[in-house]
Order: C-alpha cells, then structure tokens, then sequence
C-alpha cells in the first residue's frame, strides 16, 4: 500500500455527540474517557457528548474535551488497522494527541499537560484584550506587512499566527490591533478578514508568559522519541525528539503554527493518504487546499470508521 499519515485537529472542531459512537462500541474508548474524567475531574462522556456546545466552547473544556475524542478515534482506529503510519502532526492542541499516539508521551501525562496548557491560556490575557482574526484572499507576507502596519506608532501587538493553507492566515494579538488588520484586509481586492470566536490571542508573543509558565510543567515529563516520527507545528524541517519536545511544545504556544509547510512536508516524504483523526473534518479541508493529491480520509464516528478501515486494509 501507499505511505500515509496520521493528523489531530485543533480547537473549533468541537460539537455536541462527539466520540458518543466510538464510546458505545469499543470497550478500550470507555475506559479512555474513565481515565479523562479522572484527571479532568468531570464526567467527559457528558460533556463530549451532551454538551451543550457554549459549555464545550469555553477554552479549557475545548481543548480537553478535544483532546479526549482525538485519542478515543486513534484507540478505535488502531484496534481496526494494523498498518503503521509513516508519518504523524498535530494542528496546535492535536499535536499532543499525536505525541501520545507515538508513543512519546503516556497517557495521563498527555491529560494533565493539555488541561495545564488550556489553563495557561484562558489566563494569559484579559478577556477582551486579545483577538484573533482569519485573513482569507491573503498570502502570508502581505499579511505580515498589514500586521506592521497595524502597529506603527502605537503600543500594542499583532502578529501573524497559523498559515493553514494558501490564502488563508490567522493573526493573534490586541483586539485593537487584530480589529486594523481586519479593516485593511477588506480594503483589499479579493481578500476578506474575520474575527474568530477565540478569546485568547493564540502562538503570539502576548502568551510568552504562558509559554514560561508551561515550561515549568514540561519539565517534570519524561518524553520518549516518537515512533513514527512527529511533525512539530513551530519548525516543520525537524521531528521531534525526546531531547527537544520540551523545548518545542513550549515554542508552540508563542510562535505560529506552519500548518501548510507541514502537509508540504509529508508530500515531499512520499505520503499520499492523510487520516483525520477526531472531531469534524477541518484539517482536511485545509489539505485539500494546499495539495489535491493526497487521498483524505478520517475517523470520528462508526461509518467513518469503516469507510477509512476498508479502504487501508484492502491495500
């Protein structure tokens, strides 16, 4: 069969009945979400799956809650395909599935480190200060000068973020800012800029203080070198390895998520499948548009489940 890899979604994917298939059908997911409620210290199976979805939004449950779904979708898939990826990455919190699904990081370690994390940023900036926005129609170095631009002369930040794909970039920083950038980007021919539901001005400078503070945390965790290799999001050259995913993960909460340098990457080790493991099929959508080649498929419910096992096992 072809090479293909393995990626997790980040925040925004979450909706109200996610996992509840995978949960009912596989014994290994139930204990899984046990396990979550135990160190989260709530019933995550009620929370994933009865929401309600302004519950499921708020930062700290998002990205544990996500998190749960994405390591529920890796059990089931792994008990339906025997085949290895060659490859695995994560966008932003989906790296730390995808760490733990390579075996770099146990299970309970990954949990507490995810809720720490989602912790550190509900805390790092006020409610209302911080931003961010999507800017599509854009390439990433004109949305780096909209992003000088907006700060000349006056004492605030914003800062290029995530590039998930051609013509689309997220910036992060003051709301003020974040607003200037969005008002230039609609005065451009074909471009348009939104701001998106996130309170927290995420991989920007602003959340240095998080990153420090996380550091801390990263430090009392014994890492393992993945296997298969993991993409990290802050320098798509690289794997990860034990020696340097402290360090890294601690970059990633300040620095910008490379999403399309790092689907270039797997194109360019010969990957042709990419499987979407977790809630809705974001990720994959941004593939699409960066590459049309690759072949997508996902899991996230029982029929997706089994489209994805019949089409890998029949290679």
């Amino acid at each position: 069969m072809g090479t293909f890899a393995l990626v997790f979604p980040g925040q925004g994917s979450q909706y109200p009945g996610m996992g509840e298939e995978l949960h009912r059908n596989y014994r290994q997911v139930r204990e899984l979400f046990e396990e979550a409620s135990a160190v989260f210290e709530k019933d995550m199976a009620e929370l994933c799956f009865q929401g309600p979805q302004e519950l499921l939004d708020l930062t700290v449950n998002t990205q544990t809650s996500i998190l749960t779904v994405e390591i529920a979708a890796w059990r089931a898939f792994s008990e339906r395909v025997k085949e290895r990826p060659s490859i695995m990455a994560g966008h932003s919190l989906g790296e730390y599935a995808a760490l733990h699904a390579a075996g770099a990081v146990g299970l309970k370690d990954c949990l507490k480190l995810v809720r720490k994390r989602a912790q550190l940023h509900q805390d790092a900036v006020p409610v209302g200060e911080g931003a961010m926005a999507a800017v599509m129609g854009m390439e990433r170095q004109d949305v780096e000068y909209l992003c000088r631009r907006a700060t000349e002369g006056v004492n605030c930040m914003v800062e290029f973020s995530i590039e998930n794909s051609p013509g689309q970039i997220v910036v992060s920083g003051h709301t003020a800012a974040v607003e200037a950038v969005v008002a230039a980007a609609g005065k451009k021919e074909g471009a348009r800029a939104v701001i998106l539901p996130i309170s927290v001005p995420c991989h920007c400078s602003l959340l240095r203080g998080a990153a420090e503070s996380f550091a801390g945390n990263l430090a009392a965790i014994e890492f393992q070198d993945p296997v298969p290799p993991v993409i990290p999001n802050c320098d798509p050259s690289i794997f990860h390895a034990a020696d340097m995913t402290k360090e890294l993960l601690t970059r990633q909460i300040m620095t910008p998520v490379l999403w399309r340098d790092t689907v270039s990457r797997m194109a360019a080790m010969g990957v042709d499948t990419i499987v979407e493991l977790g809630p809705k099929r974001v990720l994959s959508g941004l593939i699409r548009r960066i590459d049309r080649r690759f072949r997508l498929l996902n899991v996230e419910d029982m029929a997706s489940l089994e489209e994805t096992a019949n089409a890998l096992n029949s290679n």
